[in-house]
């Protein structure tokens, strides 16, 4: 841990979502500014209302992160200018410049870690329908901050209490997954994972279980030759090179019996884990991109529009993130 305060930024999200909520939220209790020093990345005009709806005071403005004061001030606030809010902009209701908005704060909160003006990244969540209307080319966080970092290689890893889990695939069509899977892209994605227990975590000899993607982990080909093909291929040179590595396991029995002898789990697809996080995590989950060359942490819930406006959505997970984030950079 450094002699300094962390600094941490923290975007808003979509600003028709609950994300200026829970953020405003999280500041009114001061659960953020006792992690580090807080910049808030977001719209002025939205996240002012949705402070007062808070009962915070509007934040002191900056024009970046670098200008932010330290040593324990208010959060401060870097306006994203993404042209005049629209008559029409609704809480509850997404659009495109509800999208450029979301993507123009995660561009900014990005490009300030990669100058090192932050030593971490939070994000509220964001709505990919939104980004797609703006124009943007990602379908979400993790792609548009491989992007905006220059890397070839990244993971998303979900943290629920002691269960670490990567997805080998995320956004993706199930009927694709399959052909997606090769064991080079699985060997990497134990590599990220590996790197971020040793390195964040502090785990010295990470143990790593990963899991089949077909029922019974496809019987030894009975039903489907995708483990014998692929994955166990990919499990044998991760253990040429050192590494715990055990499975392929049949995921509808692995998170009741074995997931605690694990440090880590490797899940085949999107809802094969995440179905597992979110019973475990108990609204607390934290997602976590990893292969940045900054730590990027995000709540495990979307914008949740319905309820956006109403005073009704939980920052748990959102201060859980910022948590983890701290702790991650060296701060907590």
């Amino acid at each position: 841990m450094t002699d300094r305060r962390l600094r941490i930024a923290v975007t808003a999200g979509d600003p028709a979502g609950i994300g200026p909520e829970i953020v405003a939220k999280a500041l009114r209790e001061r659960r953020l500014q006792r992690l580090g020093d807080v910049v808030v990345f977001a719209e002025g005009r939205t996240f002012d209302a949705a402070c007062a709806a808070a009962g915070v005071p509007a934040l002191p403005r900056v024009d970046s992160a670098a200008a932010a004061p330290s040593a324990g001030g208010p959060a401060v606030l870097v306006p994203v200018d993404a042209a005049t809010v629209p008559a029409d902009f609704e809480l509850g209701r997404p659009s495109a410049w509800t999208g450029r908005v979301a993507a123009t704060c995660v561009e900014h909160a990005a490009r300030a870690a990669l100058a090192r003006e932050v030593d971490a990244v939070v994000t509220a969540p964001l709505a990919k329908v939104a980004l797609q209307a703006a124009g943007v080319e990602f379908p979400g966080h993790t792609e548009m901050l491989a992007s905006l970092a220059g890397v070839d290689s990244v993971a998303m890893m979900f943290v629920a209490k002691e269960l670490r889990l990567t997805l080998a695939t995320i956004h993706v069509a199930l009927a694709d997954v399959p052909r997606l899977l090769t064991a080079d892209s699985l060997l990497e994605k134990m590599r990220l994972t590996r790197d971020a227990l040793l390195h964040h975590a502090g785990i010295p000899s990470p143990r790593l279980a990963v899991l089949g993607l077909n029922p019974h982990a496809g019987e030894s080909g009975m039903f489907g030759s995708e483990e014998v093909a692929v994955v166990g291929p990919a499990i044998q040179r991760a253990r040429e090179r050192g590494w715990r590595v055990e499975g392929p396991f049949p995921a509808d029995a692995f998170f009741a019996r074995q997931r605690r002898d694990f440090d880590g789990v490797l899940a085949m697809y999107h809802d094969q884990g995440l179905i597992p996080v979110k019973l475990l995590g108990g609204g607390q989950a934290v997602n976590v991109t990893l292969g940045l060359p900054f730590v990027r942490t995000s709540p495990d819930h979307g914008t949740a529009f319905d309820i956006a406006g109403r005073n009704v959505a939980s920052a748990e997970s959102l201060v859980a993130a910022a948590a983890l984030a701290a702790e991650w950079s060296g701060g907590a």
